[in-house]
């Protein structure tokens, strides 16, 4: 699938203008205070699914400075469409001046997905090949085989409080999400194409899971769940958007009543990560390191939750793409208990002020790794036996991994334009991918 991303030529032309100006690395930062916007738009395309555009904001209150460059409010805001009718509204606020001595952090969302990757279950022991999305292949079925639609409503409160002064916090929250899940709308995604570019109108992987009973009929158009959240937070970073020393860790535990969701069992989940940063020269150079464990202790997980991860602020996609392993293909590793690791190198090689702004540019290096290490429990009866030989136990689970470098950009060092490039070092974990989003991973 190719993407053209337009998007790059704005962090050209940025870095233009930071190498016009003279490097101040030793100068001492400005303050900053009141209010600092920092926004960009969003034109990518996506061959499937067509041209995306929007804009991506965030507005930064500072106050009086003297917290600088911890921020008293947030307010981050994206909206973005695609001509094929994929979309996402979001509205973030975060602060620790809304509630005296409690950091709050809210989200409104809401997301579809005309054709959201979906690979099966347990990694490896899921069969995936290329092939099957290659026209040019003599076995291609469809370039949306691997997918189905999803459209979701995410609201989320949070809230954290000290414990021991800023370093161990206690949290807690609740989330609410509203799943439709259903096969590709093929009719929708051909709109407009040429005879030559059409997509077959064949059944997807999903769709042969739910004729399988592999996905059962009660979780098969989604649903309704509500997740209550507590845990405590164990933080000593030097600066929040990009550390330099000090590490952030945190255990989690969630559960999802019955009687609040469509499920039939309560479910639980343990959740821990833990990420250290080490300054090796001083404001130059870090490395920094993530390895996260999440797993169910009980219950019951409708299937459209498990390609999800949690952690204090942020419920994202689940092991593959942008935020987790960068390279690997989107939720390709799924399961019950998942566990991964991010290592990786940070460099800020040029450090400047731009019109009374500070600026820096970092370059990173990374690999990232990940497994699935609780299987998710399928239900085979159903499967006719060539199907089951072809589709399921095609492999033994290991560690899936990928490699790669990113280049940042950073606007009074809380807001920051991420690229990164990622290559998958197994052929079954996909090829590469780029990623230009807001932020460091963690």
């Amino acid at each position: 699938m190719k993407k053209i991303t337009i998007l790059l030529s704005l962090l050209i032309l940025s870095s233009t203008m930071l190498f016009a100006q003279e490097d101040t690395t030793e100068t001492v930062k400005k303050v900053k205070k009141g209010f600092s916007f920092g926004g960009v738009p969003v034109v990518a395309y996506d061959s499937d699914v067509g041209f995306k555009y929007g804009l991506l904001a965030n507005i930064y209150h500072y106050g009086d400075g003297s917290r600088y460059p911890a921020y008293d409010h947030s307010l981050y805001l994206e909206w973005s469409r695609t001509t094929k009718g994929n979309g996402a509204n979001i509205l973030k606020y975060d602060s620790e001046r809304l509630i005296p001595n409690i950091r709050t952090t809210l989200e409104a969302s809401y997301r579809t997905e005309k054709a959201l990757n979906f690979y099966g279950f347990n990694g490896y022991n899921a069969h995936y090949d290329a092939k099957y999305e290659d026209e040019q292949d003599a076995d291609y079925i469809s370039r949306a085989f691997y997918r189905y639609e999803r459209n979701v409503v995410r609201l989320k409160a949070d809230f954290q409080g000290n414990i021991i002064g800023k370093k161990l916090r206690w949290i807690g929250g609740l989330t609410y999400m509203g799943s439709e899940i259903a096969t590709v709308d093929i009719d929708q995604l051909n709109e407009g194409k040429d005879e030559a570019d059409l997509l077959p109108d064949v059944p997807g992987l999903y769709d042969n899971y739910v004729d399988w009973g592999v996905i059962s009929q009660t979780e098969k158009d989604g649903g309704n769940v509500t997740l209550l959240k507590t845990g405590v937070v164990f933080d000593t970073r030097d600066n929040e958007p990009n550390p330099n020393s000090g590490m952030w860790t945190e255990a989690l535990f969630l559960v999802a009543p019955s009687f609040m969701g469509d499920y039939e069992k309560t479910g639980t989940a343990l959740i821990l990560i833990h990420r250290q940063y080490f300054s090796i020269f001083p404001k130059k150079m870090t490395f920094a390191y993530r390895l996260s464990y999440q797993t169910k202790t009980g219950g019951n997980i409708p299937f459209y939750l498990l390609p999800y991860l949690y952690d204090s602020y942020d419920i994202r996609d689940g092991l593959g793409g942008a935020k987790t392993m960068r390279g690997i293909l989107r939720n390709r590793i799924v399961g019950d208990g998942m566990a991964f690791g991010n290592f990786e190198f940070r460099w800020k090689v040029l450090q400047t002020s731009v019109f009374n702004q500070n600026f820096y540019i970092a370059l990173s290096a990374f690999t990232d790794m990940g497994r699935v290490v609780d299987p998710y429990k399928q239900d085979l009866s159903g499967v006719p036996t060539a199907e089951r030989e072809l589709w399921f136990n095609n492999a033994p689970e290991a560690w899936h991994i990928s490699y790669g470098a990113g280049v940042h950009f950073a606007l009074n060092d809380n807001f920051i334009i991420a690229v990164d490039y990622g290559m998958a070092a197994q052929i079954e974990d996909g090829t590469s991918g780029i990623y230009i989003g807001l932020n460091f991973l963690y």
